[in-house]
């Protein structure tokens, strides 16, 4: 905002003060609380979030089982997030990445590992009062995604963690049940190739901020164009997994995704194609996503 003051008459030119022009370009500094959501990767950490509560409705857990894996869930993927930026402070700072709070300066090293601290906690508590072994179902996802950030992000391996720990997300929701129970092969293949799609698209934005820091992970090695190839027929793959994986003739309401999401991929893979750094790729992720999900319950569930 500019203050523009008349002297004497209406014809007077304003007069700009050095304090006035300073004003001008002054950004106020972020707000602890606003900068760590945003360094939590509020996106990602959102709907993997989501993902898991739907999960644990479909299995038919309760209602109480439902919000504590949503909250160990939510807890764990703060951890991921939040480990991601502190170790990477960095290299992002040297990236001159204005989107990280810590590497601008607007989020202090000490508040991040305080709220690190709390979060490893609260996992743990709401992962194993859903019973052992939902809790090391829980626990496994996290620390695949620790481990992509202490360094297998940069090596061609990169995929793994993404595959293991979605993979291994739907049985957390089954394992929680009063009657333990490890969802079906085809889940957690869907689970896997979704986090392979998901590690192929999400790097797409950093690929050139990634390069000059070391960073060379599968995507980085494959490039925009092939990974986002590869994630658009993974995506095909994991509708085709939800549609003739459970038991049964599939729905009407199956055969129609299976036409519908190979289209929209198609129509997606094209924007994107042309924008690979944009948004495009992780948003339809969530579409597709959202569309399986649906289809899982469309099939009476696959998890029950």
């Amino acid at each position: 905002m500019q203050a523009l003051q008349a002297s004497g008459s209406l014809a007077a030119p304003p007069r700009l003060g050095l304090a006035s022009a300073a004003m001008t370009d002054y950004a106020p500094p972020a707000r602890p609380v606003t900068a760590l959501i945003r360094a939590s990767h509020p996106e990602p950490t959102v709907a993997v979030t989501a993902f898991a509560l739907i999960l644990a409705g479909v299995a038919r857990n309760d209602a109480g089982t439902v919000l504590t894996v949503g909250l160990a869930v939510l807890f764990g993927q703060l951890v991921i997030g939040w480990s991601n930026d502190r170790l990477d402070v960095g290299r992002d700072a040297a990236a001159g990445r204005a989107d990280k709070p810590l590497a601008t300066g607007d989020l202090s090293p000490g508040l991040v590992d305080g709220a690190l601290a709390v979060a490893a906690a609260g996992a743990l508590v709401c992962s194993f009062a859903l019973g052992w072994r939902a809790g090391a179902a829980s626990v496994w996802v996290v620390g695949w995604g620790v481990a992509y950030n202490l360094g297998l992000k940069a090596t061609v391996a990169s995929w793994v963690p993404y595959a293991l720990a979605f993979g291994a997300l739907p049985a957390v929701a089954t394992l929680a049940l009063d009657a333990p129970r490890w969802p079906p092969l085809w889940v957690i293949g869907a689970g896997a190739l979704l986090g392979v799609a998901a590690n192929l698209t999400n790097a797409l934005p950093d690929l050139v901020d990634d390069a000059h820091t070391g960073v060379r992970g599968l995507p980085h090695r494959l490039g925009a164009r092939r990974s986002l190839l590869l994630a658009a027929a993974l995506l095909c793959a994991v509708t085709a997994l939800v549609v003739f994986g459970p038991m049964g003739a599939p729905r009407p309401v199956s055969w129609c995704a299976l036409v519908a999401v190979p289209t929209v991929v198609l129509i997606g893979l094209r924007s994107a194609l042309r924008a690979p750094a944009s948004r495009v790729s992780f948003i339809g992720i969530l579409a597709i996503t959202t569309v399986n999900l649906v289809l899982l319950v469309a099939t009476a569930g696959g998890l029950r």
